[in-house]
């Protein structure tokens, strides 16, 4: 029996030799030893995502030079038969499922594979073939039965991944904690061209087209750390504006040349291409229907946000800034963020739910924040201070439900943690629901513990209760009974192999949305 540990302990599963018919102990130094051959299509690894009690997404792309500047990683313009195999084992003596998909050059030799009839609540390995080689193998899980209360979600979640700016040790900390599933809120690329002092070197240019998208996408999943987290647990994944353009805002982009409109559906198509989502969610064109709900047994359910794609322009000024009281188009009434058809949507989901726990995996602080230190005050318009309306009508759709909500949320590269009260207008308004703030991958550099104006942030902003501003990921398990929260951090990532610390840890009860710190 191939344990958890023992399968990332071997390098994620790297077990082609075994298929191969390698003696078992020479199978166990290839999987930890293993290079690839110059002709290996399997460079960027395997991926899963998207589980449900009876299947999970399946993920390869085909690329045996990732960095090929076409984006399209070195492959023959011909389609690829590429075998896929589930199996109970690592080893693959009890394989359950296979077939054949088609990697086609359109999608750039992109494989989703989506096996159904599976078990709830079961560990499978995969694994896939193509042009004589065999991929490395990845792990994944299915969702629990629904109804099933006993079996708990180990969580982890982070976002912001520049790869110029350090590496991506966070993946792998995260992957040693031996997660059921990953959330990724957003910035898994950064669309920048090169900067002035990079730790790393980027391939391409600023991200224009699809080439350059697929291009980019290819060199982080080209990452060892990056693909070990892939290979140890399924993901959930959502974007923000660096998956497509710094701080686009609905049809709007930040800078007007190339055409938006085109380089959005060129940003959407390579997104599809490279994350393991379901072949119901490919773009058509410049849209793509990302925001959805994935059920774990009734412990939680975590649903999914895109709060880009059909948000109103920037409150003011028509761009993401700060903005004082005197905004008062921030507090009109018809104001979204998420649009009204996922207003909807999410708001029926709340009032059909009955699991313990409604997670909100989004990108931008929903808690009010004043971002100006002593006299007067200042709000981001890019977050949900510059939506009040829509937020007042989800805090008022989760009070109405009585769901215990808890928004889990990227983009600020630094862990934060608080309360979302019913209506920030009203001093004496209650907390309905808390908010989770997880730092970045890389983005932002090593950081700090603590700035010199954090606890002139925190006094005045009361309903905040944590900050740190290194880098890292939240890990989280929830229970009928409570759901318990390490913020976890790394010292430096300007250099790899940063030690993992916690750096706050809290307890939330059903019921009583605050913030219990451990």
């Amino acid at each position: 029996m191939i344990t958890r540990r023992a399968f990332l302990a071997g390098g994620a599963g790297l077990g082609a030799a075994a298929a191969l018919g390698v003696p078992p102990a020479q199978a166990t130094a290839a999987r930890t030893l293993r290079r690839a051959p110059l002709s290996d299509p399997f460079r960027l690894g395997v991926a899963s995502g998207e589980p449900l009690p009876d299947g999970v997404v399946l993920w390869t792309r085909l690329a045996p030079d990732p960095l090929a500047a076409d984006g399209l990683g070195g492959m023959p313009s011909r389609p690829v038969a590429v075998h896929w195999q589930l199996a109970k084992d690592e080893n693959f003596r009890h394989v359950v499922r296979q077939g054949v998909e088609t990697a086609r050059p359109e999608e750039a030799h992109s494989v989703h594979a989506e096996p159904g009839g599976l078990q709830p609540g079961a560990e499978y390995f995969y694994r896939f073939r193509a042009d004589g080689e065999i991929s490395p193998v990845g792990r994944t899980v299915t969702a629990p039965a629904p109804g099933t209360r006993s079996r708990a979600l180990n969580l982890a979640f982070t976002s912001c991944a520049d790869y110029q700016t350090g590496w991506f040790t966070a993946y792998r900390r995260m992957a040693e904690d031996e997660p059921d599933l990953i959330a990724f809120l957003g910035d898994y690329i950064y669309e920048y061209g090169d900067y002035k002092y990079p730790v790393r070197d980027q391939a391409g240019g600023e991200c224009l087209d699809l080439a350059g998208y697929r291009l980019r996408h290819a060199q982080h999943k080209a990452d060892p750390e990056l693909q070990l987290a892939h290979a140890v647990a399924p993901w959930a994944v959502v974007w923000d504006d660096h998956d497509i353009e710094n701080a686009w805002a609905g049809d709007v982009p930040e800078q007007p040349d190339p055409p938006f409109l085109k380089r959005r559906a060129d940003a959407f198509q390579a997104y599809y291409e490279n994350m393991p989502l379901r072949r119901a969610q490919r773009p058509q064109g410049s849209s793509l229907r990302l925001h959805r709900t994935l059920r774990w047994g009734a412990v939680a359910n975590l649903h999914l946000l895109d709060t880009r794609q059909y948000r109103d322009l920037y409150a003011c000024t028509g761009r993401s800034g700060t903005v004082g009281p005197d905004c008062a188009e921030r507090l009109a009434p018809n104001r979204t963020i998420l649009g009204q058809e996922q207003e909807a949507w999410l708001e029926s989901r709340l009032k059909e739910s009955g699991a313990t726990w409604d997670l909100l995996g989004q990108q931008v602080f929903m808690m009010e924040m004043d971002w100006t230190n002593g006299a007067g005050k200042g709000y981001s318009n890019e977050g949900w201070d510059g939506y009040v309306a829509s937020r007042d009508r989800l805090t008022a759709a989760i009070e109405a439900t009585k769901r215990n909500a808890v928004v889990l949320t990227g983009d600020v590269h630094s862990h934060w943690a608080g309360e979302v009260k019913r209506s920030y207008q009203d001093p004496e308004s209650k907390s309905v629901a808390v908010e989770l703030v997880t730092t970045s991958v890389t983005s932002a550099g090593d950081g700090l513990d603590e700035y010199p104006n954090t606890g002139v942030l925190l006094a005045e902003n009361p309903h905040v209760k944590f900050f740190n501003g290194r880098r890292g990921y939240v890990r989280a398990k929830l229970t009928e009974r409570e759901m318990t929260v390490d913020f976890r951090s790394l010292s430096r990532v300007t250099e790899p192999y940063a030690p993992a610390y916690t750096s706050g840890s809290f307890v939330i009860e059903p019921g009583t949305p605050r913030l219990n710190q451990v």
